[in-house]
């Protein structure tokens, strides 16, 4: 993009936003708005940084799926919750391996690990669609190698335990199943949009350094209140990977649910994030 293109439109800044007390209204860091990413980007394919990202992608969802499948069997397996870890060790190990690996992540692919917060930040124009798609491709395979992993280990346990594999709970309708996974994904993607805005950087120098502790705490926090419906997918990767190494018929009775739900749910996040919340950027106090 040619110049220094203004990131305030004529009339944006009629009416200045309001700063708030502490730290963030110490800050005399002026603001910039990134450009929106191109649509399609060719030269993305020729770059060595383009290719690691997808790698670095699909190496965090493997982990991902390796620690958290291998949590939710050593639960099942106990004879009562007491026994084991728990539903707040399963929400646990979610939240815990996604802060650790969007930690390790981020300053290499963005710290995605989950097709629907890539789609997203996609929608939100933060990436383009050849990113996307391969960041996703990416996903699915990590997730499923991870999960492969697992049953390769203990084939007769993983079979056994039902492999982690994600299905609406007995009590719940497929409605149910499909509003508690709309609402946890938007939950997830409006702390990613919110922990990695640009606004919030120019703000506050600190956000940046912080943004997966949120990141984790909110898969910790959707997973307390959706593992009795779900099992909790809001990553259609973690649900696809689990569902295609156990196999079972009742795994793809309720599959599309983990892929609709969370796609609607971060499109839903990228819309009020672009829409309300970054209706009128500013660059300066004055």
């Amino acid at each position: 993009m040619e110049g220094k293109e203004e990131d305030v439109r004529v009339g944006a800044n009629k009416f200045p936003e309001r700063q708030p007390i502490g730290t963030s209204a110490q800050s005399d860091k002026d603001y910039n708005e990134p450009p929106p990413a191109p649509f399609f980007e060719p030269g993305e394919l020729s770059s060595w940084s383009f290719w690691r990202a997808g790698i670095a992608e699909f190496i965090a969802t493997f982990l991902f799926l390796y620690i958290t499948v291998l949590t939710v069997m050593g639960v099942k397996r106990s004879p009562s919750m007491c026994a084991s870890v728990g539903i707040q060790g399963i929400a646990w190990a979610f939240g815990g391996m996604i802060f650790a690996l969007v930690y390790c992540t981020a300053g290499i692919s963005g710290g995605h690990i989950n097709p629907a917060v890539t789609f997203g930040l996609f929608l939100a124009r933060k990436l383009s669609l050849t990113r996307a798609l391969y960041y996703i491709v990416m996903q699915c395979l990590g997730a499923i190698c991870g999960a492969g992993v697992v049953k390769g280990f203990q084939p007769k346990q993983y079979q056994a335990l039902g492999g982690g594999a994600n299905t609406v709970a007995h009590g719940y309708t497929k409605g149910s199943g499909l509003g508690a996974e709309i609402i946890g994904t938007f939950v997830l993607v409006y702390t990613v949009f919110s922990a990695t805005d640009a606004k919030r950087n120019a703000r506050d120098s600190h956000v940046p350094i912080l943004a997966p502790l949120p990141i984790g705490f909110a898969v910790f926090l959707v997973h307390l209140a959706t593992i009795p419906i779900t099992g909790t997918g809001i990553n259609p990767a973690r649900s696809l990977g689990a569902a295609i190494i156990y196999n079972k018929d009742h795994s793809w009775d309720d599959h599309w649910v983990f892929w609709v739900g969370p796609f609607i749910g971060a499109a839903l996040a990228a819309l009020y994030h672009v829409v309300v919340i970054r209706a009128i950027p500013f660059k300066s106090r004055s």
